[in-house]
C-alpha cells in the first residue's frame, strides 16, 4: 500500500531549477555594468546631505521630496541618512513644487560625461541627445 505520492525522480526538476537560478546570477553583473540613461531634464550638481531631508545643493539649502530616490554608483537604492555630510557629484531632478525627486550618485565615467547642464536656462539652450547621452553646446 503506497502511503504517498512522491515521484520516482524529483531530480530533474530540481537540477532545472538550480540551473536557471544559476543563470539569473550570471546575468545580474552584466546587467550592472550598462550605462545608466539620465532624462533630459537631470541636472548636474554637488550634494551634502545634511539632516535627512535636508541637504545643500551647490551650496544652497533644498530638500527632498517625500518620495525622493537616490541611487549609489552602482544604481541600487540608498537612503538619504547613509550619506550624511559626504559632498558628492550628482545628477538629480527638480519636481513641479521645487523639490529634489531624483538623485543619481554619479560613477568616475559619468563624471567625466562634459558638458552637462547645472541650471534649467542651460538646459532649456543646450541640445541633448538621449541615446549618446551627451548635451550640445549652441
Amino acid at each position: 500500500m503506497l502511503r504517498c505520492d512522491i515521484p520516482a525522480r524529483p531530480w530533474p526538476r530540481f537540477v532545472a531549477v538550480a540551473l536557471l537560478a544559476l543563470a539569473a546570477f550570471a546575468a545580474a553583473p552584466a546587467a550592472a555594468q550598462q550605462p545608466r540613461n539620465f532624462p533630459a531634464t537631470a541636472l548636474r550638481g554637488e550634494i551634502v546631505v545634511q539632516q535627512p531631508p535636508e541637504l545643500l545643493l551647490n551650496g544652497r539649502p533644498a530638500r527632498l521630496s517625500p518620495g525622493a530616490r537616490i541611487r549609489g554608483e552602482n544604481n541600487l537604492l540608498m537612503v538619504s541618512g547613509a550619506l550624511a555630510n559626504q559632498r558628492l557629484l550628482v545628477h538629480y531632478t527638480v519636481d513641479i513644487s521645487g523639490l529634489i525627486g531624483e538623485i543619481w550618485i554619479l560613477t568616475a565615467a559619468e563624471r567625466a560625461r562634459q558638458p552637462w547642464p547645472t541650471t534649467r536656462e542651460q538646459a532649456a539652450a543646450w541640445l541633448f541627445d538621449p541615446v549618446g547621452q551627451t548635451w550640445t553646446r549652441p
